[in-house]
């Protein structure tokens, strides 16, 4: 995969209909497909025939689509919930990020009768979130709050102890999961244990450990 140049034929805002926070655009070569890469704490949802791409450790994504109306979008998620955490920042809780993707996919036309989800990841990657049970505790969470919501789960791949690499075309609600060594991302475990310790620095106490 390799970002695309501003002047490789990007398509444009007004050719590409989408809702969120992700902005990472890309060509992939092997599904000869434009991308957008989601990255933890942020979402995307929308109309066009794209990819959007991302990459689990211990954080969880769920692919909600409509099938009838070729409606879909992705979020990614670190923590279940934070009380205490409002606005964009809070996109990388559950609670919030699972809200900020319905309610893209609700402003692109789709129907929430119409839902279904695919939910990825929350595996056992990083040691010191394995002894706290952040990835099963994320999974948990996804699965509790798609029920709750009335949206019907198509598919789920979560636990474990690899990264997944997941690949959602919304047009289709298609999803391929590629499975992967932790030595393949040799980052992920220190990039996931970083990015928790940031968070409860800038946004106090989550309440997984409270």
């Amino acid at each position: 995969m390799s970002a695309w140049p501003c002047s490789s034929g990007l398509p444009s805002d007004s050719e590409m209909l989408g809702v969120g926070t992700a902005h990472f655009l890309y060509r992939d070569r092997h599904f000869r497909s434009e991308a957008i890469k989601v990255l933890p704490g942020e979402y995307y949802a929308t109309a066009s025939d794209i990819m959007i791409v991302t990459l689990l450790g211990s954080c969880v994504a769920a692919c909600i689509h409509d099938p009838q109306r070729q409606i879909g979008g992705m979020n990614h998620f670190l923590l279940p919930q934070n009380r205490q955490s409002d606005g964009l920042a809070a996109a990388r809780y559950g609670v919030h990020a699972m809200e900020l993707l319905i309610n893209g996919l609700l402003s692109l036309g789709a129907r929430r009768d119409a839902l279904q989800a695919k939910v990825f990841g929350g595996g056992n990657v990083a040691r010191r979130m394995t002894r706290s049970l952040v990835g099963q505790q994320n999974a948990d969470f996804v699965l509790a709050f798609l029920a709750r919501e009335n949206i019907r789960v198509s598919a789920q791949d979560m636990g474990g102890d690899s990264p997944r690499r997941i690949h959602f075309f919304p047009h289709t609600g298609q999803v391929m999961v590629r499975t992967l060594a932790v030595a393949d991302v040799p980052d992920i475990e220190r990039a996931e244990t970083a990015l928790q310790d940031q968070v409860v620095r800038q946004d106090g106490v989550v309440e997984l450990f409270s």
